[in-house]
């Protein structure tokens, strides 16, 4: 849903059926608690039913921008092929409780399905809090549907919606990526890469060390202008040497030094 109307968005659909969990990298366990946790929910109505539990699920993504929510979104809506609903606006203002009737009534015609809710603290705000709150603790009639929000600033939402067990019982937090995800990433990129773009093994652990707090979005944007100057360079220069310099202008860009 988008300002008020749904609509199919081409666009969206393709980048959902092009996201796989394959080349995700996330820190410790996380990619594969999501998955399992999401394919048992999927699977269990019968055990949900057997001891009279709600079958349904409300879930929450919660870090900083560039470090992987809604690509695991997009990853996790392919691959469990369930229909979706996603909503990126409850806008306009003058609609916005009737949009947001209208988001849930199609999911309880839909179910079982997913309904996303990107940045979800963007879309909530003491005018619709309180109705939003009540399409959401349905009882027997949101059986089947896993609400699954984003949000880049958890402080923004009202307790009410983050800290109730029965209304996003789980939830996942993106941290920055550690050594080990960084080095991961590194490797990653090298794979697909003809050699003299390959940043070398003492490379790799001299970028690690020195992209401490860069999100995978600062990663990526990282090789990106790395490749960019060595193609400015004629590739006379050694990627090692050029892309820890791209290192040093980022950090300088973002007030990380």
């Amino acid at each position: 849903m988008f300002y008020g109307f749904f609509q199919k968005n081409v666009e969206l659909y393709n980048s959902i059926k092009n996201a796989t969990f394959d080349n995700l990298i996330l820190r410790d366990s996380l990619k594969d608690a999501i998955q399992n946790d999401f394919a048992h929910f999927f699977n269990s109505r019968e055990m949900y039913d057997r001891y009279r539990i709600p079958w349904k699920r409300g879930a929450i993504f919660i870090g900083p921008p560039g470090n992987g929510k809604t690509h695991t979104v997009k990853a996790l809506i392919n691959q469990l092929d369930k229909p979706c609903i996603y909503v990126r606006s409850f806008k306009p203002d003058e609609d916005e409780q009737q949009n947001m009737a209208q988001v849930f009534k199609r999911a309880r015609m839909t179910t079982p399905c997913l309904l996303v809710l990107e940045d979800l603290d963007s879309m909530i705000d003491e005018k619709n809090r309180s109705f939003f709150l009540n399409e959401l603790d349905g009882f027997e009639t949101n059986t089947g549907i896993v609400v699954l929000a984003t949000t880049n600033h958890p402080e923004k939402l009202d307790t009410a919606i983050l800290d109730r067990p029965s209304r996003f019982d789980r939830k996942y937090n993106f941290d920055l990526p550690g050594d080990k995800e960084r080095g991961a990433y590194i490797n990653n990129w090298n794979k697909h890469l003809q050699v003299e773009l390959r940043v070398s093994e003492e490379g790799t652990v001299e970028v690690v060390r020195q992209t401490e707090a860069f999100s995978f979005a600062y990663m990526k944007e990282l090789f990106v202008a790395s490749f960019v100057q060595w193609m400015s360079s004629g590739g006379e220069q050694k990627m090692d040497e050029v892309t820890m310099a791209q290192v040093q202008q980022l950090r300088a860009q973002s007030n990380m030094n």
